[in-house]
């Protein structure tokens, strides 16, 4: 007959899991909004992270037509910046983990 306690089984993942989990990348994504006008989300664009006119409004088109665009990427705290330029200027932004 068994006890409980050798019956108990403990399932432990491995450490490099976790480690594996931070080292993946952030984006973020800026949302539709019924605000602000797609030139403005262009400019920003543009002014916040140096983007081409070009790329600015094919990210803008994106926002407008898809809903969301990841806008940008990188370390949670490079990420975390990003949103709360984009949040000062107005903009709907989230980010998310890939």
């Amino acid at each position: 007959m068994t006890t409980p306690v050798d019956a108990e089984q403990t399932q432990v993942e491995p450490a490099g899991a976790e480690a594996a989990a931070e080292d993946r990348p952030w984006q973020t994504v800026v949302w539709n909004d019924p605000v602000n006008l797609m030139s403005y989300v262009t400019y920003v664009f543009q002014k916040l992270f140096g983007y081409s006119r070009d790329h600015a409004t094919k990210l803008m088109l994106d926002v407008h037509h898809k809903g969301r665009a990841i806008v940008s990427s990188g370390s949670k705290e490079k990420v975390e910046a990003d949103v709360t330029r984009l949040h000062a200027a107005g903009l709907w932004a989230t980010m998310e983990q890939v």
